[in-house]
């Protein structure tokens, strides 16, 4: 897996970070801005110039991490909020086209989740969830060394599960504090590196809210290790003994307690993840994209 050389891509809703990887480190990087307004070919073009800024002839295939649906079968994109224009782009055929090498497509949740995996927090164990805390909830599933992404490229939406007077996603992400005290959670991070009382609590009530979305997936899937990622993450010193307090109230308590909860600390997770798509592909995955080994 580790001599393969592969090119990483995570497409955002501003820019797009492409990296040439080899033996599990970038060897080449490019981020750019893209004009996520334009129209679809605009757009299309700024990908596939930042994909040939980091290619060589030694690359044996590309792995792209987009923000939404993705059908695995075909590789085709639906409906990026961030990207208006991309309403149904079929990414993998345009890509391989354009490159004559496989291309896979999944959403950037999954890729984070598999980055992890491969790369960072979740090495040493089977089963775990990626969780991202930022404007909203996120996350990608990793079951048994297996990516999984459900029949419909959403499984793990755990945000939009019903809570309180609306989900999970309004009170355990950024929204949250928007939402209750009209403040980014970067501008609360702020304030409670100065010790400002409210904004402390305001991150203790935050854990008390995440500790319960955590509580439900701990019921769905008993992960062994949970990896925040997400501009949120940065702030967990301030919620940790409130989400841990909340998750303590579980019915069961050997699986809360077993949980380990991390946090995710490489920057470039999320394009090492999408590179990660592409290793130790059997020939059926090769074509669906849809179940990745993860080797010990």
């Amino acid at each position: 897996m580790e001599a393969q050389k592969m090119v990483g891509v995570d497409l955002g809703g501003t820019k797009v970070h492409a990296a040439r990887i080899a033996e599990g480190k970038i060897e080449q990087e490019y981020v750019r801005n893209i004009s996520a307004q334009a129209d679809e070919q605009t757009v299309l073009a700024e990908v596939v110039d930042a994909i040939r800024r980091v290619l060589d002839a030694q690359v044996q295939a590309i792995g792209i991490g987009v923000p939404g649906l993705v059908d695995l079968s075909t590789g085709t994109v639906y409906d990026l909020n961030n990207i208006p224009s991309w309403k149904k782009v079929a990414l993998k055929d345009i890509l391989e086209h354009e490159f004559h090498i496989p291309v896979f497509v999944n959403n950037d949740a999954n890729c984070f989740a598999l980055g992890e995996a491969y790369f960072g927090k979740g090495k040493r164990y089977d089963d775990l969830i990626g969780l991202i805390l930022g404007t909203g909830l996120g996350s990608g599933i990793i079951l048994n060394k297996k990516l999984y992404a459900g029949s419909h490229c959403g499984a793990g939406e755990f945000g939009m599960i019903p809570y309180l007077d609306s989900n999970f996603e309004r009170y355990a992400s950024g929204q949250f504090f928007t939402s209750q005290f009209q403040r980014s959670g970067q501008e609360m991070f702020r304030l409670a590196e100065e010790g400002d009382a409210g904004a402390l609590a305001g991150f203790e009530e935050f854990g008390f809210h995440l500790g319960k979305a955590i509580t439900a997936i701990v019921y769905a899937l008993d992960p062994q290790i949970i990896v925040l990622g997400g501009s949120v993450r940065k702030s967990f010193p301030y919620f940790k003994d409130a989400m841990r307090e909340s998750l303590s109230q579980m019915e069961y308590q050997q699986p809360a307690a077993d949980l380990k909860i991390d946090v995710s600390e490489n920057p470039h997770i999320a394009v090492l993840g999408a590179a990660a798509l592409t290793f130790e592909a059997s020939s059926a995955e090769m074509k669906t994209g849809q179940e990745m080994y993860i080797p010990s």
